[in-house]
């Protein structure tokens, strides 16, 4: 089973296009930079987009949409 759940990020990002977009960003910066916005131990999964999708969930990334970009 996959943690977080999407369907329940999927009512914080109501675009599965822009939640893959934005997760992807965050675990490539991850991979980059090695900062974390939790402890290491707080995360329940282990690989980068896991991580980015737990931080989407846990309110700690906040995605603002343009009205121009829609």
């Amino acid at each position: 089973m996959i943690y977080p759940s999407i369907d329940k990020i999927l009512q914080i990002v109501d675009s599965k296009y822009i939640l893959i977009q934005v997760a992807a960003e965050r675990s490539k910066q991850m991979n980059e930079t090695g900062h974390l916005q939790m402890k290491e131990e707080e995360y329940i999964c282990k690989r980068g987009i896991g991580r980015a999708l737990e931080e989407i969930d846990k309110g700690l990334i906040k995605i603002h949409i343009d009205e121009e970009e829609k």
